[in-house]
């Protein structure tokens, strides 16, 4: 009876523990990918951001200096805000090498294809397909001149830089792979569609860990939204090739 008994007792905990495993293999997965649900269908965001845009140009264009440079700021604020919804929505939309989904959850998308096809739906005019096929430095020099290399350095030196600079969004180019540092309510995330867990794609992260920031040996990062690009983005001016 003792042995039977023993026999129940570690298949009760073998089959807790498996259940436990599952669930945070769960969690994990989902990982800075929560709260997708309660958001907008993407159509309803685009056009939001649009016709926020349409908005923000006629008082820009009506506008004197100094009230363009209020209008300039609240926009700036604007677009910092609604790139979370945007970023949110593709949220594990798979990743692939060749992946170039304009719809989030349908088909994959690469890693450059994120980032222009999330700046030109927010309401950026620029060569989505062109971008997404270069180097993802050609991409960060079109859209900032606020841009600072690292080459061999630890993490600590980029956590530092960034904290130094601010709060906002930034373009991060890597050895082979590029993605956006949001850095927002005292907390940094990496947000790009991650070739190291292809199934799951799009999400964000923590700048530490296991992923293509942290390992990578080269990084160049960029501020963008500065006052020239937001402007671009009222008066919808396009960007050259």
């Amino acid at each position: 009876m003792h042995f039977q008994y023993y026999i129940i007792l570690c298949l009760f905990f073998f089959f807790s523990c498996h259940t436990k495993s599952q669930e945070k293999a769960s969690v994990e997965e989902k990982q800075g990918n929560d709260n997708v649900e309660k958001l907008k269908p993407y159509p309803d965001i685009k056009k939001d951001a649009l016709e926020k845009r349409n908005t923000f140009r006629e008082l820009y264009n009506k506008s004197g200096k100094q009230k363009q440079d209020s209008i300039l700021a609240e926009a700036q604020q604007y677009l910092l805000a609604v790139s979370d919804d945007f970023f949110r929505s593709w949220y594990n939309t798979p990743w692939t090498f060749h992946g170039h989904s304009q719809t989030p959850k349908e088909g994959s998308i690469a890693c450059g294809y994120f980032v222009t096809t999330t700046l030109r739906d927010m309401g950026f005019n620029i060569p989505r397909i062109k971008w997404a096929q270069q180097a993802s430095e050609y991409m960060i020099k079109k859209v900032t001149t606020d841009i600072k290399r690292f080459q061999q350095k630890p993490m600590k030196d980029v956590i530092d830089y960034i904290e130094a600079k601010g709060k906002g969004l930034y373009i991060v180019g890597l050895d082979s792979h590029v993605g956006y540092i949001y850095y927002t309510s005292s907390k940094m995330s990496f947000v790009h569609a991650n070739y190291y867990r292809p199934q799951i794609g799009v999400m964000s992260e923590p700048l530490i860990g296991r992923n293509p920031l942290n390992d990578s040996k080269y990084r160049v990062i960029g501020k963008i939204l500065d006052r020239e690009m937001v402007r671009n983005w009222i008066l919808n001016i396009p960007y050259s090739e």
